[in-house]
């Protein structure tokens, strides 16, 4: 298996925000997207989220038809988002969530795998040890969310599977990394029953929980994705080298300013498709590769030629609204996937390669070409129907 895995640095949370309080969440949103810090960190606590050169270690704001979703760095969702959903009404503040726990990011970076085949062997071995994760495939890397207080789990579940951990992560795990899997700290549930033994069973039960809790998938109508990137940062004029700058530099002790390091058309482009507020935006940011975006086909004329990749593509979102389940809930992600891949034979004929999935706060996201989410959705319709 040819994956190499590494925890990112810091804590993150997960941030659910109705469509209908957007607008009170643009400004917030703008200003983790666009980060400055400044020359005295201490009147911007939130940039502990940054590295030296103002990059986020990872950051993830999706707009869909369920919701407004933002991942980031604990500090953001403390310092920045926190006092704007104070602000709000009573009635309104409490539509707005904040997970409780927060959690750790493993990138994967994987040659020689098709998505598919990353889906279910990353997210199987975790949803059989009852391990929570949020999964979102970028346009470079797969990430996934796991809870900070099952690291040891995670990292001794997937050594197992003979992933591999850019660190030496066996540090991490202590022999009794594997007693405490199911310990759901937010949950008001009697003890929970142990996790499925196999992948059919977790099958089952996946599809079983689903329908309890009557999640029907569907298509959003007329809507069409296309998966890119922005353009390679050592591909940019470096503006640093201007004399103007030099003050600048992190040499100096200071932060340069973010827009030393991005694509300002890229940018700018961004802030117009956002303020607009898209029917489907998801854009990713991580430390390490350039902004990756699953976007509206409608928008990419706003941003030009400052996008590479599949810009022809013709990708259709499966929905799924998981409001009624509970961030612990373990398996959504290689149940539903594992599902289709068996159903439609997408192992045999190639189609698993296209395969890709969008965890938001409280939302998935099954992201196949067009002529093969028709066919899924008629594959998962009577496995969650009542009739």
């Amino acid at each position: 298996m040819n994956a190499q895995i590494s925890f990112l640095d810091g804590t993150f949370r997960l941030i659910h925000i109705p469509l209908q309080l957007y607008p009170n969440f643009l400004q917030p949103i703008l200003q983790v997207l666009l980060p400055q810090g400044g020359d005295d960190d201490s009147l911007a606590p939130e940039v502990e989220g940054l590295s030296i050169d103002n990059k986020h270690g990872f950051l993830n704001i999706s707009i869909t038809p369920v919701e407004c979703s933002i991942v980031c760095h604990s500090n953001w969702a403390k310092n920045v988002f926190e006092p704007v959903i104070k602000r709000l009404p009573p009635n309104l503040s409490k539509t707005v969530t904040i997970s409780k726990d927060t959690y750790l990011i493993l990138s994967v970076i994987s040659a020689g795998m098709d998505a598919g085949s990353r889906v279910m062997d990353l997210t199987c071995p975790l949803a059989l040890a009852g391990v929570p994760i949020f999964f979102i495939t970028t346009y470079y890397s797969d990430f996934i969310l796991v809870p900070s207080k099952d690291r040891q789990t995670v990292v001794q579940v997937l050594l197992a599977r003979n992933f591999e951990f850019d660190q030496d992560e066996s540090a991490y795990v202590s022999p009794s990394a594997m007693s405490h899997v199911r310990g759901r700290s937010q949950s008001s549930d009697p003890p929970s029953t142990p996790p499925p033994s196999n992948v059919a069973e977790l099958q089952v039960r996946t599809f079983e929980l689903l329908k309890k809790r009557n999640v029907v998938p569907y298509i959003s109508p007329y809507l069409r994705l296309v998966q890119c990137s922005g353009r390679d940062p050592s591909q940019m004029v470096d503006y640093s080298r201007r004399p103007s700058l030099s003050r600048h530099m992190s040499g100096n002790g200071h932060r340069r300013s973010w827009l030393d390091n991005v694509d300002t058309k890229l940018y700018t482009s961004l802030i117009s498709v956002l303020a607009k507020q898209p029917r489907f935006l998801s854009i990713t940011l991580a430390q390490e590769d350039p902004p990756s975006l699953l976007l509206d086909r409608e928008y990419l004329g706003v941003f030009g030629d400052s996008l590479v990749g599949d810009t022809e593509g013709d990708l259709v979102p499966i929905f799924l609204d998981l409001v009624n389940l509970p961030l612990e809930a373990t398996g959504i992600v290689s149940g539903v996937a594992g599902k289709l891949i068996q159903e439609m034979g997408m192992d045999d004929t190639g189609v698993s390669s296209e395969l890709s999935y969008l965890s938001t706060a409280q939302a998935g996201a099954v992201i196949l070409s067009c002529e093969q989410s028709m066919k899924a959705l008629e594959v998962l319709k009577p496995l969650l129907s009542k009739e």
